[in-house]
């Protein structure tokens, strides 16, 4: 984590008004190699030692090739139990696939066993080869429905954390007045940043009624600035700004290392760092170079 003045006026999460702080994490894929829980809790110690301030999973059940998968959220458990101080979650998880109940408890488990440290995100899923991990089970491919399943879900998964008596009666869930206990060990609630694609516009009016934003903009390192600012300063306009929020965005980790005081002057503060095969000269259906991968996650994270 580091501080720097703040151009923007932002105070984000308690912080004085003066500076920002921007935290570096790692965002790592689930599958091929790395889906396999036992490493990626290795890979996090070496993380947590070397300073990085999260660690964070895709979330996904399977891949359009033949490869390993580990589920996120149960490795997410194995990091949790080996780590002490680096923020962790999974980014993001397609809420509309999951039952919100369900991601409540689980939710909820993770965070206390985290001792506070989970940030849940969510989102639609993806579009792009929706059949794989949606129309092949016999999830809702319409993307108007899963906005309507998002929305509900999260106020649902909210309501349960409260430790009161809660019932919901939506168009698309319903649940009977039920007491979940015990709460999140992070009050008010458990952090939760929402996903979405810039310039759509409605994604990030959900972003703006929780807690921190994960924007997608145009590919590109030289394009997407314009973009993004826009995005944050879309979303900020429609909070209060003396709220906490938070803006998390993933680049490949050279950008990452000669950008980061670039995007932490436009609000950005949590820069991912993405930990993927291709940005070390490897296709994702090849063999990765994991030492590679293992000492660029040792060197620590990158600094403004």
């Amino acid at each position: 984590m580091v501080m720097l003045r703040n151009p923007v006026g932002y105070n984000h999460c308690g912080s004085q008004e003066d500076f920002l702080v921007m935290k570096f994490g790692l965002y790592l894929p689930n599958f091929g190699p790395y889906g396999n829980a036992r490493l990626l809790s290795d890979l996090a110690v070496s993380a947590e030692q070397a300073g990085w301030d999260g660690f964070f999973l895709w979330d996904h059940i399977t891949r359009y090739w033949p490869t390993d998968v580990a589920d996120a959220w149960v490795s997410l458990s194995a990091v949790a139990a080996r780590t002490e101080r680096m923020r962790l979650g999974a980014l993001i998880t397609p809420l509309p696939r999951r039952r919100p109940w369900k991601v409540a408890r689980e939710a909820l488990t993770l965070d206390r066993l985290s001792n506070g440290r989970l940030i849940l995100g969510v989102g639609l899923g993806s579009s792009g080869g929706s059949e794989v991990e949606w129309d092949n089970f016999g999830e809702e491919m319409d993307l108007k429905r899963r906005a309507g399943m998002l929305d509900e879900g999260l106020e649902i998964v909210n309501g349960l954390w409260s430790g009161e008596p809660f019932a919901f009666d939506g168009k698309y869930y319903h649940v009977k007045t039920s007491h979940f206990l015990p709460k999140p060990a992070q009050q008010p609630r458990i952090p939760v940043w929402v996903a979405g694609n810039w310039p759509h516009k409605a994604p990030f009016r959900r972003m703006a009624r929780w807690d921190g934003m994960v924007p997608q903009t145009s590919p590109g390192i030289d394009n997407d600035m314009g973009e993004l600012k826009e995005a944050i300063n879309f979303t900020r306009s429609l909070r209060d700004p003396a709220l906490p929020f938070d803006v998390a965005y993933s680049l490949p980790p050279v950008q990452a290392a000669s950008k980061a005081e670039a995007y932490a002057e436009i609000g950005v503060t949590w820069l991912l760092v993405q930990l993927y095969p291709t940005h070390f000269g490897a296709d994702w259906q090849e063999t990765w170079p994991l030492e590679a991968m293992r000492k660029f996650i040792e060197t620590n994270p990158p600094k403004l």
